[in-house]
This record gives structure tokens, sequence and C-alpha cells, in this order.
């Protein structure tokens, strides 16, 4: 098994962020954003990361933005290292098939959630309420049941760890204004039927996805990572079977390895056994393999 990326150092360039899975760093005005292997579970990144991660996030990323732009623009500017700055191509080897130069956009302080099925936190909100981020729903639905129609529940960013919060249209028109808040919401839903009907074809179910949106010389782009196995809950359409929760292609076997263990959700987390790692890749795999149609990472 190939060696997980964790950390990257790119001499004399500046840090700018370094989330859960990306570091940015800041080049000639742009971002350059690379996809490590690193995994979180419970908000906290483990011990151990998945081989090739950062090269499928990263990927099915370009897949959509490509597939998408019709919709709206992007910030991608190139993902072909041969076209990146000088200064970084001595480190071509490690930024292959996991980076992405990108245009610095004003985000949005929301997170864009579509949701076409009952899964999830919305499950949740929905027992104890009747009602998802102030959408009602038909009564008597089951976890996993298809919605008649797909909803938009944004959510509050959490810029220090810990789980988003999700909120109603009107709290997202407090935080961003109304025109921006509907049109977030429009691209949103567009943007979720065209990539869920292109899942289908796939034999997968887009249960719901996580956007973020921006501002570039006035216009509105998609912009982070897109439609991948982190920022979405996709289901194979073949074991779809609702009343209850559904296999998915993110971290299921590492979340059902650490409760197996009875891990208390504290640091240090703990690192995973390598059959863990395996299975956790072949999924990833696999939802790169069915979207995008290519057998191999590039």
């Amino acid at each position: 098994m190939a060696e997980a990326l964790l950390e990257t150092h790119l001499s004399g360039m500046a840090r700018y962020a370094r989330g859960k899975v990306r570091d940015l760093y800041e080049v000639d005005g742009g971002l350059l954003f690379i996809a490590t292997d690193r995994i979180s579970a419970f908000d906290h990144i483990l011990g151990s990361g998945i081989p090739d991660k950062g090269k499928v996030l990263t990927q099915l990323s370009l897949f959509w933005f490509e597939h998408l732009k019709a919709i709206v623009e992007n910030h991608l500017i190139t993902a072909k290292v041969e076209e990146y700055p000088k200064e970084l191509q001595a480190y071509g080897e490690m930024l292959r098939g996991r980076s992405m130069l990108v245009k610095r956009a004003r985000m949005y302080p929301i997170e864009c959630v579509a949701r076409g099925y009952l899964s999830g936190s919305g499950w949740k909100e929905y027992q104890a309420t009747g009602e998802v981020c102030g959408n009602r729903l038909p009564a008597g639905l089951k976890e996993s049941d298809r919605l008649p129609e797909p909803i938009f529940t944004p959510a509050t960013k959490i810029e220090a760890g810990g789980h988003d919060i999700n909120i109603d249209f009107d709290a997202a028109v407090k935080a961003i204004g109304g025109k921006a808040a509907e049109t977030l919401r429009d691209l949103t839903l567009a943007l979720y039927r065209k990539a869920a009907q292109h899942a289908e074809s796939c034999g997968l179910i887009l249960a719901d996805t996580k956007f973020e949106f921006g501002v570039v010389e006035g216009r509105v782009v998609l912009a982070d990572e897109v439609l991948t196995p982190d920022s979405s809950r996709y289901w194979l359409r073949s074991g779809y079977k609702p009343g209850g929760a559904q296999p998915s292609f993110d971290k299921q076997y590492v979340r059902d390895y650490l409760e197996e263990i009875g891990w208390n959700k504290q640091e240090p987390a703990p690192a995973l056994p390598e059959a863990v790692v395996a299975r956790t890749q072949e999924k990833y795999l696999e939802a790169y393999q069915r979207i995008s149609g290519r057998s191999s990472l590039e």
C-alpha cells in the first residue's frame, strides 16, 4: 500500500491555512489547495491517513467543476502542475493529482446544503419537529426516504472545530442578505439536481451534499471541494432500502471501528489498523471510478 501524505512543507511559501484535510498556500495572488490524505472523524484528525484520499477528493472536484460549469463559474485556475509558477515545480511529484491553483474568493459564511433524502442530522430534526431547517415535510417519512422535492438546508460554518449548526432560510438571509441567500439557494438546488441525475446514471444515489460559494470580481463562484465523499452522502442504488441508515461511500468503516474500540473522542486520536485503512481506501476509489468513469487516478 502506498504511503499516505499527512503533512506538506513548501519551503519559502506562505501557508494560508491548514484544514482537517487541505493545506492552503498563498501563490501569486491566488491560493494553492493541496488535499492531503489526512482523515478526520468525530471532529478529530486521526493518527493514520488513507493513501490517495487527497487525490480522489481533488480529481472528483475537478470532474464536477467541469460537469457543472454551465450552471455556475468556479474558482479553478488550473490543476496542471506544469502550469504552476516555477517556484512550485520542485514539488511537482507531491502536487500532481492532489492540488489545484485557484482564485481567491470572498467566501460566504454559510454552508449550502441540498438534501434529496432524509438522513443524518436532517432525519434527527425531522423526528423531533417534522421539519428540516424550516422546511415542513410530510408526516410519516422513514429514515432515508426520498423527499418529495430536494430542499435547501443551510448551516453556519464553525471555524475552530465542532459540528456545523443547521439554520433556516431566514437565518441565512440575516447572515448574508436576502438577494445573496436566494441566489445561493437556487444555485445549490440546481447543482444538486444535475449532480443527482449523473450519480443515478452511475448506479448511485446522491442523498445530500454541501457546497461552498464565494465572490470573485463581483461574480458568485463555486469553491472548495465539490461532491466528494467527504462533502456528500452517496449510496448504492442497488442496495437502497429506506427505513434505516444506508451504507455510504465515506468514512463509515472508520467511524464503525472507532465506535467498536470505545474511543472517547478526545485527543490523542488513535491510529487505524491496516484493514480499516485498506477498506476505506477501496470505498473512496470506488466512488471516484463510478462517478468519473475512469479506472484509475491521474
